[in-house]
Order: structure tokens, then C-alpha cells, then sequence
């Protein structure tokens, strides 16, 4: 019997990149593909349909506000899983990559897998210097006041589905990867960081291809790391 593995995307105006993502999963890993339409305004959620996924909207924006959406219909659902995956629907990430970030886990090594840029190839301009300066910022201050080295704080991950339910995640939107990686280290789960190769979007980005985004995302990661504590 394959193992139950469900994948969360969440997705905000990405009609031209979501069904790449969708389609590029390796299907024979995965039960379930869950796209969450954070209040596009352009053709994903249809998009995400046609491609075969779980199509849900939550006009509630945020990214972890989405995450929490798909997170809500796993636990509605008859059966849970083993592992959930994350990762983004702007086709920045390489979905064939996902068996490198399930492996340890089915293997009872670890609990979270974070797929690490920093580790693997970056296609030139996939990410901003701001980018690899806040990830470095981030986890060395992360290294520092919590004791646990992460390279990278990218979207790419997988986690243990009850050790998913014991961190109890609240953030709704910059925050997301950070809260999960620093309750983590609290609460002493078993982390890896795999390398992952990184490509530049499709379209633009609505956190670092934006000044506003860029800061508002830098303020909430460090203001999360702090708040922790």
C-alpha cells in the first residue's frame, strides 16, 4: 500500500505557473494534491482543477492563512496522513524533487524536512540578494537563541503529520516557515535539511518582488524568531 503523503500549494494569481507545479509532482508518491486559491483574482482555481488537484479557496489572504485552509481539510477528511508537503504554486520549486524530503521521514530518521536553497543549485536571479541575506539572518539568529542549525528557511518541506499537529501553527502570513521551524526546535523534533534546486518564478513575486513585501516579510520573521523565545 502507498504511503498517504498530501501536498499543500498554496496559490495567489498564479493561473500560469499552478498547473506546471500540479503536474510535475511525482504522482506515485502522493494521495492527494491540495491547491488552496488564496482570493486570486485570475484563473487558478479553475487552473488547479483541470490539473487534477483538490481545488480550494480561502479569500482570507495570507500564506499561512492558506496553509491553515489546506491544514483544515486534512483533519476533516476521513483518513489523515502520514506526512503533508509544502511548497509554493509559482513553479520556483521542483516538485521531483518531493521522495528527497519524504524519504527520511518514512525512514523514521527525522520529523521536518526543510528543502534548503541554500544546499542545492540556484538558477541565476531566482533569488534576491535580500532574500539570501534575510534566510542567512534568519537562521543564524535562529542558530544562536535556539540552539538548531537550519540553513534555509524555504518553503520546500515535508513534514510528519502528528508532529505537524503537536507544533499547532498560527501564523497566517510571513511568518509561516519560520513559526514551524522554531517550535520545532522547541519542542526537540528530530530536523534535516535536504538540498533543493531553485529556478526563478513564474511572474512576479508578491513578497520580494516588492519593497512592501520585502520588508513587512524581514519584520515578521524576526519578530517571530524573538517572540518565541
Amino acid at each position: 500500500m502507498k504511503n498517504d503523503i498530501r501536498v499543500i500549494i498554496p496559490a495567489f494569481n498564479e493561473q500560469n505557473a499552478v498547473g506546471l507545479v500540479v503536474n510535475e509532482i511525482p504522482k506515485d508518491w502522493v494521495t492527494e494534491i491540495i491547491v488552496v486559491d488564496n482570493g486570486s483574482s485570475d484563473d487558478t482555481f479553475a487552473q488547479a482543477e483541470r490539473s487534477g488537484a483538490t481545488a480550494l479557496r480561502e479569500a482570507r489572504r495570507g500564506y499561512g492563512q492558506a496553509c491553515l485552509k489546506g491544514m483544515e481539510h486534512i483533519a476533516n477528511s476521513t483518513t489523515q496522513p502520514e506526512i503533508v508537503v509544502f511548497l509554493d504554486g509559482d513553479h520556483s520549486d521542483y516538485p521531483a524533487q518531493l521522495p528527497d524530503l519524504v524519504k527520511p521521514i518514512l525512514s523514521g530518521q527525522v520529523d521536518l524536512v526543510i528543502g534548503s536553497r541554500a544546499l542545492g543549485q540556484k538558477e541565476r536571479g531566482s533569488m534576491t540578494p535580500q532574500q539570501i541575506f534575510g534566510n542567512w539572518l534568519a537562521t543564524t539568529l535562529i542558530r544562536w537563541f535556539y540552539g538548531v542549525k537550519y540553513t534555509d528557511l524555504g518553503p520546500f518541506r515535508a513534514v510528519r503529520y502528528s508532529s505537524l499537529m503537536a507544533i499547532g501553527m498560527k501564523d497566517t502570513n510571513y511568518g509561516w516557515t519560520v513559526e514551524m521551524q522554531l517550535k520545532a526546535a522547541k519542542l526537540k523534533l528530530r530536523t534535516l535539511d535536504v538540498p533543493v534546486n531553485y529556478r526563478q518564478r513564474i511572474g512576479v513575486s508578491k513578497v520580494s518582488g516588492t519593497v512592501k513585501g520585502t520588508i513587512m516579510a524581514g519584520y515578521k520573521i524576526i519578530f517571530t524568531i524573538f517572540r518565541h523565545l
